[in-house]
């Protein structure tokens, strides 16, 4: 090993929409919420990460919170640089020694256009990065589950995160057929403050929304082992005084069936497009749930009977695209996906 690559650190990064993980020799040493707290007037950083997301629907006018990605990809350039140079700071505070320069694997979507895969190239060589390297969030997902990707045999990964669902088909270290929808875990929370609004004139906010979701959220009105209904505190649209409701897990199964039915639309339209030899693959292994989206109770039932494909929740479906990243790090020299 030369001098220059002693001082250079190996990192793996899922840059998601809702949370920011980083895997450093084979450990997760970072796995924060994705936002930036910033001072309005002076432009400086606040918080990061979890301290930032505290003050999420409780800031005053002096603080301006930001969620740099949005559907998977960088929004906000600025607020993405911060972010990235803030949670790599995590990681050197934890060491003695001080790495200035980075090897990264970055996991991006597969429905990335060139226009913003260089914008998160961009902000890794600022924060430091010397090498970069990306790898689409199907493939890694399917890395992180143990899957073969090289092998000639295809499997069918459904990544749903918080900005975006893949949909993928994989095969000899490719994507062979695939659907990206900006339709996943924001959207989810989107639907329950509408819901809450509508069904119960209660007002709420994304926080609320996504502990709702985490309490009672459900894909299917007939699931086995139904959670207690859960008390929601909001305030009331008709006397704007604060006000508690209780909802069920069914109320969440009518208040998602739309989004869910448009992720179900992509499966099936992926299924059409798969070639023959894949399809047969496929109806052998079925189809992989990982994310956060995999974590709705009855979901894999739902696709299950839909496709009528066996549909598996994989092993902590938060960290399977994170846990690929770290695999594919340590394969650089082997795994042909890695994009330069």
């Amino acid at each position: 090993m030369g001098i220059s690559n002693y001082f250079m650190q190996e990192i793996a990064i899922d840059l998601g929409t809702a949370n920011f993980l980083v895997i450093q020799e084979d450990k997760i040493v970072v796995d924060e919420p994705s936002i930036v707290a910033f001072n309005r007037s002076s432009g400086r950083v606040l918080a990061i990460g979890r301290k930032a997301m505290q003050m999420e629907g409780k800031a005053h006018d002096e603080i301006r919170l930001v969620r740099p990605l949005k559907d998977g990809v960088i929004a906000d350039f600025h607020a993405a640089e911060q972010m990235i140079k803030g949670m790599l700071q995590m990681i050197n505070a934890n060491r003695k020694q001080f790495f200035s320069s980075f090897r990264m694997v970055i996991c991006v979507p597969c429905g990335i256009t060139e226009v913003e895969k260089r914008a998160i190239r961009d902000s890794a060589e600022i924060t430091g990065a010397k090498e970069v390297y990306l790898i689409h969030e199907p493939i890694a997902a399917a890395v992180g589950i143990g899957l073969d990707v090289q092998e000639p045999t295809g499997h069918m990964i459904v990544d749903i995160g918080g900005g975006t669902t893949e949909v993928a088909v994989l095969a000899l270290s490719g994507i062979v057929c695939d659907q990206s929808l900006r339709v996943a875990g924001d959207n989810f929370d989107a639907d329950i403050v509408d819901y809450m609004r509508q069904q119960y004139n209660v007002l709420i906010g994304q926080p609320t929304a996504e502990k709702i979701k985490l309490a009672v959220g459900a894909a299917q009105t007939e699931i086995q082992d139904p959670p207690a209904d859960f008390a929601v505190r909001g305030r009331d649209l008709i006397s704007g005084l604060p006000k508690q409701v209780r909802v069920s897990y069914y109320d969440m199964a009518e208040c998602l069936d739309r989004s869910l039915a448009k992720i179900e639309d992509a499966i099936l339209k992926t299924l059409e497009i798969t070639p023959p030899e894949l399809s047969s693959d496929i109806h052998q292994s079925g189809i992989y749930l990982t994310g956060g989206g995999a974590l709705l109770r009855g979901l894999d039932q739902r696709i299950a009977a839909k496709t009528k494909l066996p549909t598996h929740v994989v092993e902590d479906p938060l960290r399977a695209v994170v846990r690929g990243t770290g695999i594919a790090l340590k394969n650089i020299g082997r795994f042909r996906f890695l994009m330069r």
